[in-house]
């Protein structure tokens, strides 16, 4: 970066030269807003490099939330979610206690049930 950036000094210093301009200032400010756009995406791929190597607990928690919402999209057994969730819980953080509240439905609206095995109404498959 630092020989990109005297390499743009030099070479925009001789072409104002060339066209007989007095060192003008925007010569710097070019030079280093052009090595500021090409530091950004060398930055980004070094940080990404640094946080799977010294962060990995971070890296992969990041992994496991997002493989966590894809598996919550499909899930619709309220059970089996919550087993999902506090698995990965206690594995990302293991926790010395895990408690988990659910907000009941607002009053006056049944639960949605998608279980036919508990009501007695329904005949079996």
């Amino acid at each position: 970066l630092a020989a990109t950036y005297v390499a743009l000094i030099v070479g925009l210093q001789s072409l104002s030269a060339a066209f007989g301009a007095q060192r003008p200032e925007w010569i710097t400010v070019v030079s280093t807003l052009a090595s500021a756009a090409l530091a950004a995406p060398l930055r980004s791929r070094l940080q990404a490099v640094i946080d799977q190597r010294f962060y990995r607990r971070k890296y992969d928690a990041g992994r496991t939330l997002a493989a966590f919402a894809a598996a919550a999209r499909d899930e619709t057994r309220l059970e089996r979610l919550v087993e999902q969730l506090a698995g990965i819980v206690e594995e990302a953080l293991q926790p010395e206690t895990l408690t988990l509240w659910l907000a009941r439905p607002p009053h006056g609206r049944p639960a949605a049930r998608n279980d036919s095995r508990n009501d007695p109404g329904t005949p079996a498959p």
